[in-house]
């Protein structure tokens, strides 16, 4: 299976041709996220989608991008628009799912290929020149970094750990990826490969094939995202400290429907109309949410099309832009909330409305402002045909 979403000019034919393997198939469980980590969102838009833009800026093509079964959907929506990204699947270890990776960019047989783990997202440009240079001289290319931290071995007495002998930090580095190889020797080595265990790193399985391996200068920013943490903003010192979204929706007034505004039901004359219960304040507050981290509008998320939706509370539109807030690395700073209609009186609902706006996002009510105004009488609203919204919120970086 393999999904090419667009064309891109390779690299000018004075320069070796250069492919890369994304590896995207694991299914990234320490970092607490509800989806693979590749495709949650960091930084505004999914993890792996960072490094691929990288990749394609600098000329390489075409990208495979190695995926889990069943991923098929979701990968080709992260990079959608991304130049010469094709798809494969994956197999049970890194390892394996790099060979397969190989054998399918067989066919095209580039001169080097790069291979990057797709849960480091920031790809330095200077790095990929770094490690396609050093093949000019040696068959493979790894970025690292030195060890600042003492270290020392760990041995074992009466089932706990303790200091064994110190280990010499001047001597070791730190790997990371992208890992950089002529092709036609890193496809012989893993075909070659036949240790007793899976090998740590494609530098190993090359290493392992009798080939000398360049160490050229990594860089911090190739940070690989592991935890929870990573997604909370520890690394994301790239995004902005605070991002603002506004949100605007109207709904008619007919008899026979319910109202429903900020999540509380209202005894009314009138009731709105739509294809969900139409709570015209919590669509605001969800494109204001959705708009602050880029992830469109509440359509896209809950199209009108869908029958799932008919009749559905709002408060699970409400709920899920809360999810892709945090997950974008963001809490909310603050909403405010005005409802623009003539009839009901708002005031003696205000509080309540306050309250469940907070409870389903899950903040303090200190942090949700909700008001009213009228038109004077004038337009739709003044009419009393229908009742509109506009919201605002601020989102702080965690």
């Amino acid at each position: 299976m393999s999904q090419d979403l667009s064309e891109t000019p390779r690299r000018p034919p004075s320069h070796p041709s250069t492919a890369a393997i994304v590896v995207a198939a694991g299914k990234g469980l320490r970092a607490g996220q509800p989806l693979p980590k590749q495709f949650a969102f960091w930084r505004g838009k999914p993890v792996i989608r960072h490094s691929v833009e990288a990749l394609a800026r600098a000329g390489v093509a075409p990208i495979l991008v190695v995926i889990p079964q069943g991923a098929e959907d979701i990968a080709a929506e992260a990079l959608a628009g991304i130049p010469s990204v094709q798809f494969t699947n994956g197999g049970e270890t890194r390892q394996e799912s790099v060979r397969l990776g190989l054998e399918v960019l067989a066919g095209s047989a580039p001169d080097f290929v790069l291979i990057h783990d797709a849960a480091r997202p920031v790809l330095p440009s200077a790095v990929i020149d770094r490690l396609l240079g050093a093949l000019t001289s040696k068959p493979g290319a790894i970025p690292v970094l030195p060890v600042a931290d003492s270290l020392t071995h760990a041995e074992c007495e009466d089932g706990a750990e303790v200091m064994g002998a110190p280990a010499r930090r001047e001597d070791l580095r730190r790997v990371q990826t992208p890992q950089a190889f002529r092709f036609a020797d890193i496809l012989a080595a893993h075909r070659a490969w036949d240790g007793p265990t899976t090998a740590g790193d494609d530098a190993q399985v090359a290493q392992a094939s009798g080939l000398q391996i360049a160490l050229v200068e990594g860089d911090e920013a190739l940070h690989k995202l592991t935890y929870a943490s990573d997604f909370a903003g520890d690394f994301a010192v790239g995004a902005p400290p605070i991002r603002v979204g506004t949100g605007y929706d109207v709904h008619r007034l007919e008899q026979g429907e319910e109202l429903w505004l900020c999540g509380v039901r209202i005894e009314h004359t009138h009731g709105l109309s739509g294809h969900s219960d139409a709570d015209v304040a919590i669509h605001a507050l969800v494109d204001a949410l959705l708009g602050a981290v880029g992830r469109g509008d509440i359509g896209q998320h809950f199209p009108p099309s869908d029958p799932q939706w008919k009749g559905a509370a709002s408060d699970r539109f409400l709920a899920h832009a809360g999810k892709l807030v945090a997950e974008a690395g963001y809490a909310l700073g603050n909403a405010d909330v005005t409802i623009i209609c003539e009839a009901p009186k708002i005031g003696p609902h205000r509080e309540a409305m306050r309250a469940r706006l907070a409870e389903i996002l899950a903040v303090d009510p200190s942090l949700i402002s909700v008001k009213a105004t009228t038109t004077e009488k004038l337009g739709f609203t003044g009419r009393s045909e229908g009742i509109a919204c506009q919201a605002a919120v601020s989102l702080v970086r965690m």
